[in-house]
């Protein structure tokens, strides 16, 4: 069927240039490839500034370079990256200038795990943006570890892998495996049981392992429940999942990601070449130290014998500066004394100018001539006060009853004392006291002419 286009070309006499070479290769490949899909992995993406997208789409043994142009880049919403397997659909065609076999693409899609990919990219964004992956979260293995529990199943090459490390360069520690499943629908949920099984025994460290496989086999440890198992746990827990290429989310939330489940038992089991190695080093700088220690105290020392003096000198000079500070203390009290000398004159003087005896004297020509005035405004005073009692008697004596009992007049009182201003007060046979101008009468009520009088008709 790729005969026709050849057939048409009709290249047997004519000699091309280069231009027209490409020129003539790309319509070819453009007329007979114009649109079909390709699978395979993006790598070496490159965007410019222009908008275009470009990268080499392979597969394990051949590759191809893809140009997305901007028109049609921005209708691709997934995150592209290095590594992310894609479905393309375009032509095949060259780019002329350099004579590139390419593909010019019009759309792309997740293809194999692809989809699994940009599920592992939206997680690992989320969790990146809590901050499970931050440094500051994760904890520092133990140097000497003597309990280790490993989470991983318990069959398959990765635990005999783990104990073989162990007993070869740390037989000393005690490992304790804690079985779950590592793949299959149910794993999920077994190793977060685990993880918490673990957690809660208090060891030394964690070691979470499994072998190498397909990113569909490992997926279990990209699920976020498994995530947060790992972020909650308080021991120190080393990610030990796949080969060395293989990465999951549960690398980035561990506290330390090894390549292989060896190389994890090798991080948590020195070996005792290496502590002997270590021990000597250590030695060996303690004695440097130890040297450079005693130089320097000696040199120290040295200088300290080059400044010490005799005790007489000191004891000398300590003698002069009691001499000097002793007359500087005569001479301060000396100036001490007459400052408070004059001082007390000063004040002496003033006192002179206060003595109480002249106040008193004062007082005294004061106090006589008050006594002086005392008996003449106490006479004033009482004749004052006889005259305004005169002038009030006679008010009274104006608006006294007793007047008006004295012109013949007389006032009827009750039983109680009280005057008598009506005859509704009285009744018949009431005894009454009348106060006249010299003396009292009692005297009884025959009538008081309140009650009318009946006359009979035949009197």
């Amino acid at each position: 069927m790729l005969t026709d286009p050849f057939e048409r070309l009709g290249l047997d006499r004519e000699v091309l240039s280069v231009s027209q070479l490409n020129s003539r290769a790309r319509v070819l490949l453009e007329d007979v490839f114009a649109r079909i899909w390709v699978e395979g992995e993006i790598s070496n993406l490159s965007r410019p500034a222009s908008g275009h997208i470009y990268f080499t789409l392979k597969d394990n043994q051949a590759q191809v370079r893809c140009a997305l142009f901007r028109q049609h880049a921005t209708r691709v919403r997934q995150a592209l990256r290095d590594g992310l397997a894609v479905r393309v659909r375009g032509k095949v065609s060259l780019y002329e200038g350099r004579g590139d076999y390419q593909l010019i693409l019009e759309t792309l899609e997740p293809a194999g795990d692809g989809a699994l990919r940009l599920a592992f990219e939206a997680l690992k964004q989320r969790l990146d943006a809590e901050g499970l992956f931050a440094a500051e979260r994760k904890a520092a293995l133990p140097a000497h570890p003597r309990r280790i529990g490993i989470v991983s199943s318990p069959t398959g090459a990765v635990i005999r892998d783990i104990i073989s490390v162990f007993r070869r360069r740390a037989p000393q520690v005690a490992l304790t495996l804690i079985p779950t499943a590592v793949q299959g629908r149910d794993a999920t949920e077994q190793i977060v049981r685990a993880l918490g099984r673990a957690d809660a025994q208090g060891f030394d460290a964690l070691i979470l392992a499994r072998g190498g496989g397909s990113l569909e086999d490992l997926w279990c440890f990209n699920e976020e429940a498994v995530a947060r198992a790992i972020a909650a746990c308080v021991t120190p827990l080393v990610s030990a999942v796949g080969h060395e290429t293989d990465v999951s989310i549960a690398d980035f939330v561990a506290d330390v990601r090894a390549p292989t489940p060896s190389a994890a038992a090798e991080l948590l089991a020195p070996h005792a070449n290496d502590l002997q190695q270590r021990l000597a080093g250590l030695h060996h700088r303690l004695r440097v130290r130890m040297r450079e220690r005693l130089h320097r105290n000696a040199l120290r020392l040295e200088g300290l014998s080059r400044r010490l003096r005799h005790p007489g000198e000191r004891l000398l000079q300590q003698s002069q500066r009691i001499d000097d500070l002793e007359q500087r203390l005569i001479r301060a009290l000396d100036r001490r004394l007459g400052e408070r000398h004059e001082r007390l004159a000063r004040l002496d003087t003033r006192l002179a100018a206060q003595h109480p005896g002249r106040a008193l004297a004062l007082l005294r020509q004061r106090l006589e001539h008050l006594q002086a005035r005392l008996p003449r405004a106490m006479g004033e005073a009482l004749r004052d006060r006889r005259r305004q009692l005169q002038g009030l008697g006679q008010t009274l004596h104006v608006v006294s009853p007793l007047a008006t009992l004295g012109r013949g007049y007389s006032i009827l009182l009750d039983e109680r004392g009280q005057a008598i201003r009506s005859a509704a007060q009285t009744r018949i046979g009431q005894t009454l006291r009348a106060r006249l101008g010299e003396g009292e009468l009692d005297v009884r009520v025959s009538d008081n002419h309140l009650e009318p009088v009946t006359l009979s008709l035949l009197d």
